[in-house]
């Protein structure tokens, strides 16, 4: 059994780490490795940006002071997310003595500086596709812009506030709920009901993600945790560490592996939440140089053309006679923002994919696309991307072959390769961002998990069982492109075996955890919509 923490006052003052950073080094050796990663990432980061913006003539510096600004706060956010999240991810092996804490927070660091670069970006436009498609395709414009800027501002002074009282609250809830602020105020502010700009669909499979994980969280933590007690015997990992004495060898080798994982699987994760934004102000702001792919090749254009006149030969079976087009955007944009289907959407979408498919063979690759028609051809492919998506879940819309689908699907894996790509050097961005992010502001979170969720300081055990379910469970959720929150999982995995020990529960601070994650979605919400409003005036 674990040590009872008899002192509240020294408890809620976080004595324990306290003593223990008046006692560690300064970590000389990582801060060095850390410092010459960021020399090298900036560096990397000007030179890749400067050749892509080498052959962008714009007329006016306003561009590049926008595109400076919006980079700067979606960083920003980024930065706080690091200090805010992963903190989570050092808890236990500071607490536990597992790794000194300067080394611990900049192997933290590192670890998710190399999930960043290795993410595949596949959260990051789950978050994006929550988004009201008429403002992405606005998105060089004013209410582009303004939702850009909403977004980011929201989820920064939210994250700020919850980090200065400690509370280990989601910054995956904050963005999520920023973006909803920002769709229902969007379709409030042209008079039309609040939900109907809202992917609810797409909603309720992401809540799904942040709902179950930390229920996965807490109950399989705690059935680690017992496992734990059947199987190793050892009492000294079930005791509260004492000194600075370091765990056994063999529990100190799992702690560290556990911490690197769930380090890893934030970056992998969490990292990918500002990408999606980041690529939408790049778009906004220097379309000539991010609108399009630019590494898609001449040869793969020829692929799409071929693919493209078998989707729009396919979607002429479907086609109604006497349907009167008058023009195909206006169409789909209807579609997409109402999710109502009509017979002319198919009329639409298939006129749409033809011209595509002749733009795309007349320029020869998408290189060579003029820099005025960067942004509009984005534009046609991003809408014809979103109305298949939808389509197939649209009530009346005609019910499609199986190899027609597979055409479909196989059409649309090359529109997004198009549209939705990333950079390398906005991952080395993100990842610096994050893991200077988590050096800064870490004890604050570090504090709450480690002595302030249980009536006991943290064990050995506890420990061990928390990160490693919630390093398995973060990287399970990125497998799928679910975006979920390392806070939750990892608090409620201290939780469940705090639980599962008897240890008992810190219940003010339960509330104020659970406070946080239910205040988290409304608050973000209503702030984003208010500031999208506000921007918008600006804009205008």
């Amino acid at each position: 059994m674990a040590t009872p923490v008899t002192d509240p006052a020294a408890l809620a003052s976080g004595s324990l780490l306290d003593q223990k950073l008046a006692k560690s080094s300064p970590g000389k050796a990582g801060l060095v490795v850390f410092a010459l990663m960021l020399v090298g990432g900036l560096f990397y980061i000007v030179s890749k940006l400067s050749d892509d913006l080498s052959f962008v003539h714009q007329a006016s510096i306003y561009p590049y002071v926008l595109l400076g600004l919006a980079l700067l706060i979606a960083l920003g956010f980024e930065f706080v997310n690091g200090f805010h999240d992963t903190a989570n991810a050092v808890a236990t092996v500071i607490y536990t003595h597992s790794l000194e804490p300067h080394i611990a927070v900049v192997w933290s660091g590192i670890w998710n500086f190399i999930g960043v670069l290795t993410s595949s970006g596949a959260v990051a436009f789950a978050i994006i596709s929550l988004l009201p498609v008429e403002l992405i395709l606005k998105v060089s414009k004013g209410s582009g812009f303004s939702m850009v800027f909403a977004l980011l501002v929201a989820a920064i002074l939210w994250n700020l506030a919850t980090w200065w009282r400690g509370l280990p609250a989601s910054s995956s809830h904050t963005m999520i709920g920023s973006i909803l602020g920002v769709g229902v105020a969007n379709q409030l502010m042209q008079g039309n009901s609040g939900t109907s700009g809202v992917d609810w669909e797409q909603v309720t499979k992401v809540f799904k993600a942040l709902l179950i994980s930390p229920i996965v969280g807490f109950a399989f933590a705690a059935l680690v945790f017992l496992i734990f007690k059947a199987v190793a015997k050892d009492p000294r990992l079930y005791k509260a560490p004492e000194g600075t004495a370091p765990p056994p060898f063999y529990i100190r080798a799992l702690l560290v592996l556990t911490c690197t994982g769930v380090s890893f699987a934030h970056g992998s994760n969490d990292g990918q939440k500002g990408m999606g934004l980041i690529m939408l102000i790049l778009v906004g702001t220097v379309p000539t140089a991010y609108a399009l792919n630019h590494t898609v090749t001449a040869a793969q254009i020829q692929t799409f053309a071929a693919v493209s006149t078998q989707v729009a030969g396919a979607l002429g079976d479907y086609t109604q006679p006497g349907v009167i087009l008058q023009e195909s955007g206006p169409e789909l944009e209807k579609f997409v923002s109402t999710k109502q289907y009509e017979p002319a959407v198919i009329n639409a979408l298939q006129q749409m994919i033809t011209d595509i498919r002749n733009e795309a063979t007349s320029y020869g690759s998408l290189g060579q696309v003029p820099q005025n028609m960067q942004a509009n051809v984005r534009n046609q492919m991003y809408l014809t991307s979103e109305t298949l998506r939808l389509l197939g879940k649209a009530e009346g819309a005609p019910k499609m072959s199986d190899a027609d689908v597979k055409a479909i699907a196989n059409y649309k894996k090359f529109l997004d390769t198009s549209t939705k790509f990333i950079p390398s050097w906005v991952k080395v961005a993100v990842a610096l961002a994050l893991g200077l992010g988590t050096m800064v502001g870490w004890k604050r979170i570090v504090v709450t998990v480690g002595e302030k969720i249980g009536k006991t300081h943290l064990t050995y055990a506890q420990g061990a069982s928390a990160e490693l379910v919630a390093m398995c469970t973060i990287l399970a959720a990125d497998g799928y492109g679910l975006p979920v929150s390392t806070t939750h999982v990892l608090s409620s995995g201290v939780a469940g075996t705090m639980a599962a020990n008897r240890s008992g529960l810190q219940m003010s601070t339960i509330r104020d955890i659970a406070a946080a994650w239910i205040f988290t979605l409304p608050a973000a919400a209503l702030l984003s919509g208010c500031l999208f409003w506000v921007f918008n005036l600006i804009a205008k």
